[in-house]
């Protein structure tokens, strides 16, 4: 039922470009408490999406400083993401939840998690995605914390309702934002702290001119006509039909606009993301400058350096969600010192000053609009995208989430 992640290591060090020398003696003193404690994560799906790309730096980060730290995450099973997907949007406002018998499927897949986990012997375990947050209810052997990504700004009542039991359980629960806390959550010690992308991954790496040319030549974009580009699975949250209304609005006064959304779908729970996507298909009206990426096997690279590519070249990067729960894709494209204009709504607003790093609109008018301003005015797209720069070596990198998850691993296991 859940599986063990192979990671490739990391050492603290080679991040030295990023963070002062004494940043990096803190980290290693906080680390020194931990040594050999074995810390499990378990999240849903080994790649694809915000969490798994966290952990993919975060848990061999924490072996480096000689926690024994493993990643587990739950084996591919689309009927029950299909369910948890349902969760997923209640937690985010949706009206509908699960009825009885999902709720039952829920909870015995959570128990066949559980007992498939209790062999394994550890000194904290954190759950970092709703699908496996029920495993508390019968596995009790250690500490655990609930890492939490969704905005629970306007939550579905009776999705609040049916997980108090088990937010109550845990020993502490992590929010990206304040203002995600359930006003139930009295008793349960909690934490806010902002996700983070790894500087030094492929994704995030300089790219020279000739290689993103030619990956945009091999995609059918031309690279001398102006892009835009919103990176996200393809999900109503993320707005994909919004975007495209946006495009259509700017592209009257700069015609020859180009339009990629990339959704490639290497996550394996969101079995809804083909039913957006056709939507979305049907939308573009099969415009020649709008581009859809979201099958694999059609891009002729690999993901992170489709996404790198694409977020390096296009200026400005787009990201009109909904909701959102923080949005790594924006610190992704803040990080390569593009103007992000994003949707005015949580993680984002945290991210984004507008007028100052990027730009925060309430609708695709309001985009089309800064979408125009960005394109004719590249001096103020550099002097943004700068500040965007900052904002996020300053406030969003790996080194700065290892720290945090230190404190709390050392205050919960005092």
């Amino acid at each position: 039922m859940l599986q063990r992640r192979k990671i490739s290591p990391k050492n603290i060090k080679e991040y030295q470009e990023y963070i002062s020398e004494r940043e990096i003696k803190r980290i290693y003193n906080l680390a020194k408490k931990l040594k050999g404690k074995k810390i499990i994560h378990i999240n849903a799906t080994p790649k694809g999406g915000g969490v798994a790309e966290i952990l993919k730096s975060l848990v061999p980060l924490e072996r480096s400083l000689g926690l024994n730290s493993l990643w587990y995450f739950i084996n591919n099973n689309h009927g029950f993401f299909r369910i948890t997907k349902k969760i997923h949007n209640a937690m985010q406002g949706s009206e509908s939840f699960l009825n009885q018998e999902e709720k039952k499927c829920y909870l015995d897949f959570n128990q066949k998690l559980a007992d498939s986990f209790k062999k394994i012997k550890a000194d904290l375990v954190t759950i970092n995605d709703p699908q496996p947050l029920a495993i508390i209810d019968s596995y009790n052997s250690c500490p655990m914390i609930l890492r939490l990504h969704i905005d629970l700004s306007c939550p579905n009542q009776k999705a609040v309702n049916f997980f108090l039991p088990f937010f109550k359980k845990y020993q502490a629960i992590i929010f990206s934002l304040k203002e995600y806390i359930p006003k139930e959550l009295k008793i349960v010690k909690k934490y806010v702290v902002a996700p983070a992308i790894d500087p030094l991954i492929l994704k995030n790496k300089p790219l020279n001119v000739f290689q993103k040319e030619a990956i945009l030549e091999g995609l059918g974009i031309n690279p001398l006509k102006p892009l835009i580009v919103q990176v996200s699975r393809f999900d109503v949250w993320k707005n994909p039909l919004g975007v495209i209304k946006a495009f259509y609005l700017a592209k009257k006064e700069i015609p020859n606009l180009q339009l990629v959304l990339a959704g490639v779908g290497e996550a394996q729970d969101d079995p809804t993301a083909m039913e957006i996507l056709k939507r979305v298909k049907r939308y573009a009206k099969g415009d020649s400058n709008i581009f859809l990426f979201s099958d694999p096997k059609e891009i002729p690279t690999t993901n992170e350096l489709l996404i790198n590519t694409l977020q390096s070249w296009a200026n400005p990067v787009l990201q009109l969600s909904i909701r959102e729960g923080f949005g790594l894709t924006v610190t992704e494209a803040m990080f390569k010192k593009k103007v992000v204009i994003g949707g005015n709504v949580g993680g984002i607003k945290v991210q984004i000053k507008d007028g100052v790093n990027g730009f925060l609109v309430n609708n695709p008018k309001e985009a089309a609009r800064r979408i125009v301003e960005v394109i004719k005015n590249p001096r103020l797209a550099e002097k943004i995208g700068k500040r965007a720069y900052q904002t996020v070596r300053k406030k969003f990198l790996i080194t700065k989430l290892l720290k945090d998850h230190l404190k709390i691993y050392n205050q919960i296991l005092r």
